[in-house]
């Protein structure tokens, strides 16, 4: 995300890849206002021409909506805004819909100062803009697949097999069909991939090893790396995340802090320890000062419905800060986030168990 003015209630922001879609999905709340370049019909331009009917032209205009309600889904390349038009050429008062896609400027505006909260989600962002998203290939002898490691996100890609029909099929044992099946890979690794992405070659034997050679072989100039992992396709690459296998390459992102943590609230959790989950227990954890950390997804922070000791989370959550708790807002475009929401989406280390 690049900022390029901020004010105490106003926000120009520019959009330069998909994790910033998912940020302002949850910037962009009701109660807020968001402006940008949109066209409407110009209904007085409309009418009969030379006996036909003429069709309203579409003019490009700056429009301001009051926020409704937005769609966003997981690694897509567009946000849609709905809400009542603030400020136009004309329709004031109509509905509409902006649709946000990469590089677009908005610019969010609020009626009171932005909270803490969204100041330290649009901190994150910014932070992330200077991370490259990381390919990882989990690499079996008969399947290869490639998924995406973004600052907030796991997104698979594509996936090359040289197995058979029915379940599994029979592995082809050729070692001259394996070669070709590597090789027709690197080449569609090639094309796919920027020659600055990095590639983490990663899971359980030898055949991570077998491709990496064969990749420097053909002459690949990118950082490349191989580690080991105890299983294939997502799930090791979520041991990956889990385990901190890539070391520093993926320390700094968002997405490796929030797995990190959680995986360490379900170990607690398995072991009773210092964890507290569910509203009551929370409330309990506050009054007595033991939050440490406090892992929330940043839907259910947002959300004026749910409630917690009679607040908002929003509301709440202020409280942290007098406690000297940290309070991490997580993605749930990974499997570690969707666990957390299966938990009902927030849960905290303790400094002690209760």
């Amino acid at each position: 995300m690049k900022i390029l003015k901020r004010e105490p209630t106003m926000w120009r922001l520019r959009i330069e890849s998909e994790d910033d879609l998912w940020t302002l999905s949850h910037l962009a709340r009701p109660g807020l206002s968001i402006g940008m370049l949109g066209e409407r019909r110009d209904q007085t331009t409309s009418g009969e021409e030379g006996g036909r009917a003429k069709v309203a032209e579409r003019k490009k205009m700056w429009i301001r909506l009051k926020i409704g309600t937005t769609e966003y889904q997981a690694f897509s390349e567009l946000l849609r805004v709905h809400g009542v038009i603030e400020e136009a050429q004309f329709d004031v008062g109509l509905h509409h819909t902006h649709i946000v896609e990469l590089r677009d400027d908005v610019e969010l505006t609020a009626t009171h100062a932005f909270s803490q909260a969204d100041y330290e989600l649009l901190r994150q962002s910014e932070k992330a803009a200077q991370q490259t998203n990381i390919a990882l290939a989990m690499v079996e002898t008969d399947e290869i697949v490639l998924f995406y490691i973004t600052p907030r996100g796991l997104k698979e890609g594509a996936t090359w097999t040289m197995r058979g029909g029915g379940k599994r099929g029979d592995i082809k044992q050729s070692s001259g069909v394996a070669a070709t099946f590597r090789n027709n890979v690197i080449k569609a690794v090639t094309a796919t991939l920027d020659e600055s992405t990095p590639l983490l070659l990663c899971g359980p034997g030898h055949p991570r090893d077998v491709l990496l050679n064969d990749m420097k072989a053909s002459g690949q100039t990118r950082f490349m790396k191989s580690i080991a992992t105890s299983m294939a396709g997502r799930a090791g690459a979520n041991e990956l995340l889990r385990e901190g296998l890539a070391g520093d390459l993926l320390s700094e992102y968002a997405i490796s802090k929030e797995t990190s943590l959680l995986d360490e609230a379900w170990t607690r959790l398995s072991t009773n320890g210092a964890v507290a989950y569910g509203p009551s227990a929370l409330a309990k954890a506050m009054d007595e000062g033991a939050i440490e950390v406090f892992l929330i997804t940043a839907d259910l922070l947002r959300n004026q419905d749910q409630r917690i000791n009679g607040k908002s989370w929003a509301l709440w959550t202020e409280g942290l800060a007098d406690i000297g708790a940290t309070m991490v807002q997580c993605s749930v475009d990974h499997d570690a986030g969707q666990q957390l929401v299966g938990m009902g989406g927030a849960i905290a280390l303790l400094r002690y168990a209760m």
